[in-house]
């Protein structure tokens, strides 16, 4: 079976996602590079991983997690379905079966908010854990006067962590936000589509779905 390490080493993957982090720069995005794609490689293995599902059911969320994004390298617009097409080309060249591959085509095809569904436990997954990383690191911009309200609200959280409470069948996110630099308000103003989805997709793994940003139960 094809493993999170093999597609990790894979050039074509490497040139990939390098490429699309350089356009995104260029177009002025946040970091969505290396970090960003391993993070959420981990963060949607652990997340299947805590509430118990099959071994090869965390390991497929974490390589979905990993090519989430490499259709940047193409374009930012509708990115996720370039981003499904290219993974089901890497995927069956390395040799994976059919059925995984169709599953993590469905997962990464589905991450964006604008036309996205959690249509399976490993898609759920992948939402929650790209969604969840709000975090200031991702900022390419330092000068706060020269950000947009994505750059004010991304560089305005100081912590991130997604909980997993398999006992309680809750997953958090929990949030710690300088609102000197971004009122709580903007950063519902940016992220209710996203933690909507996260809502839908926690209910997909039958769970609740809460936001807490600064102490306070906001979801």
């Amino acid at each position: 079976m094809i493993s999170l390490k093999q597609v990790k080493q894979d050039p074509e993957v490497d040139a990939f996602i390098r490429r699309a982090s350089q356009n995104l720069e260029a177009m002025g995005y946040t970091e969505h590079g290396y970090r960003h794609v391993s993070l959420v490689s981990n963060i949607a293995h652990n997340v299947l991983d805590r509430l118990a599902y099959p071994a090869r059911s965390a390991e497929l969320a974490g390589i979905a997690g990993y090519l989430h994004d490499i259709g940047n390298a193409v374009s930012r617009d509708h990115h996720g379905q370039s981003s499904a097409l290219m993974a089901m080309s890497i995927l069956l060249r390395m040799g994976m079966d059919p059925a995984e591959v169709a599953l993590i085509m469905a997962a990464v095809g589905n991450h964006e908010e604008e036309y996205g569904h959690p249509v399976n436990e490993i898609s759920a997954a992948v939402i929650l854990a790209d969604k969840s990383d709000v975090h200031r690191t991702r900022v390419r911009k330092k000068d706060i006067p020269t950000m947009d309200i994505h750059d004010r609200v991304s560089y305005a959280a100081e912590r991130s962590f997604l909980d997993v409470d398999a006992e309680k069948r809750l997953i958090t996110l929990t949030l710690t936000i300088d609102t000197g630099i971004c009122p709580v308000m903007e950063y519902f103003e940016i992220f209710l589509t996203r933690m909507t989805m996260c809502r839908r997709a926690a209910s997909v793994l039958e769970c609740e779905f809460k936001l807490e940003i600064n102490g306070a139960c906001l979801l």
